[in-house]
């Protein structure tokens, strides 16, 4: 009798050191921070930062799943097994567009390390780009080029996919120094300068051409910041409108009886 219970002793006390064992031998995620702040931000910009983190344990850590409190935050991590000793990452991007103040978002790892769920955050300041326009003083002001449009948009109609047709707008400079045009900018990329005056001067005007060259097809609507050297006021944005289609040359067909022929 005494023999047995020596014997389910033992058996007992070689389970809990199995066990103990087997919990001790495990990867540990252990991060440099876990927090990031990245002070102000630039609206438009996509802000991104890379946790970094090292398998202090004994067994490889493999990276179930990465979940964002929300879906302007987009993940990416270390996608093989995170070997003992060595490093891996959390990578964190905050697209900031249509987004300006304070933002606080949390990052959730999970993983087979000792702690399975880990919360990382990211946080900061999106600023407009008006909000981070340099300060002038009145003297500057007065002295600066002022920019002049004659209207905010255009509609081309109807166009096929491929066309660059051109749009014509005067500008004025209404300021009292020469206004230069520099660059534009779009959201599609498919705005040029066909042409660009120079430096005009106090008071005059001149035509610039912009080529558009929308491939997609649908009602598109694209906007076009122009960048000069006015510090009075905001860069202007031009709306661009079109109904883009795959082909202008389909003929148009009218039905005889029973068959469809082209239109006379």
């Amino acid at each position: 009798m005494l023999h047995k219970t020596f014997t389910s002793l033992l058996l007992g006390a070689a389970l809990l050191l199995t066990s103990a064992l087997s919990a001790a031998a495990q990867g540990v995620m252990s991060f440099e921070k876990k927090d990031h702040d990245f002070s102000n931000v630039t609206e438009g910009t996509t802000a991104t930062h890379e946790f970094k983190f090292k398998n202090t344990g004994n067994q490889p850590i493999v990276i179930a799943n990465v979940q964002a409190s929300c879906g302007c935050t987009t993940p990416d991590w270390t996608k093989t097994p995170v070997l003992p000793g060595k490093t891996g990452f959390i990578r964190a991007s905050y697209n900031s567009a249509g987004r300006p103040g304070q933002f606080n978002k949390t990052v959730t790892v999970t993983s087979n390390a000792t702690e399975s769920s880990q919360m990382l955050t990211i946080k900061g300041t999106v600023l407009t780009k008006d909000e981070l326009r340099p300060k002038f003083s009145a003297a500057e002001l007065a002295k600066s080029p002022k920019l002049v449009i004659d209207r905010m948009s255009h509609d081309f109609g109807k166009m096929e996919a491929g066309q660059q047709p051109v749009a014509r707008f005067t500008v004025k400079n209404a300021g009292k120094s020469p206004l230069e045009l520099s660059t534009l900018t779009s959201n599609c990329y498919c705005v040029n300068f066909k042409t660009l005056p120079k430096a005009i001067q106090p008071g005059q005007s001149a035509t610039i051409e912009l080529q558009y060259g929308q491939r997609q097809i649908g009602q598109m609507v694209d906007v076009v910041t122009l960048h000069s050297n006015d510090i009075t006021a905001p860069d202007p944005k031009i709306t661009l409108r079109a109904n883009v289609v795959q082909s202008l040359s389909q003929q148009s067909m009218l039905k005889e009886g029973g068959a469809a022929v082209p239109f006379k």
